[in-house]
């Protein structure tokens, strides 16, 4: 893990921040397991971070607001507010020059944010779906985004045609999360049966082809992400554990458990693939060593259960 520098100066470079239901965020020094600042996100529960490409922002989603805050200052406070969303946001993401964000939620809707036009963010783009969204994620090649819900549609939302289609991977089982490998050859969902679904993604515009469905968990999975190369996909879930599994032949790696650990409810890699972080239920974020399958590190100030966390390890 490249983890250097302290203080504000590596904030910017090297950021682990978590959030959950005691309303507030945390940035942590990742090498240490310091906290070094905590940001104010009151009203409601963090459902979703995530750290714009620059390094410098984080935008977190809650109950009706997408707020962002500095990471590089230290204003306790959002310093934008995104309004007019109802209900739950439960998703956030950049473009990858981070032009525009897009966002995902309880309100039936996938939305495209302009980031370019000052500090008065306007809704550019809205798709409608028939039920509330839990999970959306950008294609690499940025033409496509992915919107999963509680009805168990994925919808495959053309950018530049703005034409859709629809994946059901299983009946009458809401999609919990979606990630796409960061070669954009394969993608791959959860749901609240505990499954795990893998599709091949291939031409222009990428289709997706089923690859393995995985029973990765005994009750329901929360998220699922690859790792940066693109060899292992985690899965975490409200059975206490995340699994991390091969991309090559789909075993199972690690089973990550701690005795105290709860509904783990996020998860994230480093650069180098070698360590992972997890957000779970009983208020701790913790490091592991994926090649020794050890706990390395906890982090512990939050008063109650992590939803989401966001690692950013590259020098900007």
């Amino acid at each position: 893990m490249t983890m250097s520098g302290d203080g504000q100066a590596g904030a910017s470079q090297v950021a682990l921040v978590t959030g959950g239901y005691d309303h507030t965020i945390k940035l942590w020094q990742a090498h240490s397991g310091v906290c070094l600042r905590t940001m104010q996100h009151p009203d409601s529960q963090v459902n979703d971070l995530e750290i714009n490409p620059s390094g410098q922002m984080v935008a977190a989603c809650g109950y009706q607001h997408i707020r962002m805050y500095d990471l590089a200052s230290a204003n306790p406070d959002p310093i934008i507010n995104f309004e007019g969303v109802t209900k739950n946001v439960s998703r956030v993401g950049f473009q990858e020059n981070g032009q525009w964000m897009y966002t995902g939620g309880e309100d039936c809707t996938a939305r495209i944010w302009d980031l370019r036009a000052g500090r008065q963010f306007q809704c550019q783009r809205i798709f409608q779906v028939p039920a509330p969204v839990n999970a959306v994620v950008l294609h690499p090649d940025q033409s496509q985004i992915m919107v999963g819900g509680q009805s168990g549609i994925i919808h495959i939302w053309d950018l530049k045609t703005d034409h859709n289609e629809q994946l059901i991977p299983e009946a009458e089982a809401s999609i919990q999360d979606i990630a796409i490998d960061p070669e954009g050859k394969l993608m791959a969902c959860v749901n609240n049966k505990g499954n795990c679904y893998v599709w091949s993604l291939g031409g222009s515009p990428p289709r997706p082809v089923p690859r393995k469905h995985l029973h990765a968990h005994n009750k329901y999975a929360l998220r699922c992400n690859f790792s940066l190369d693109s060899t292992m996909l985690v899965t975490t879930s409200g059975d206490c554990s995340a699994k991390v599994w091969s991309t090559k032949d789909w075993s199972l790696i690690r089973e990550l458990r701690h005795d105290s650990q709860r509904w783990v409810w996020d998860a994230a890699f480093t650069i180098d693939s070698r360590y992972l972080f997890t957000g779970s239920s009983d208020s701790y974020a913790r490091l592991w060593d994926l090649e020794k399958g050890t706990l390395e590190r906890e982090y512990c100030g939050h008063q109650k259960p992590i939803t989401a966390l966001a690692f950013r390890d590259q020098a900007v």
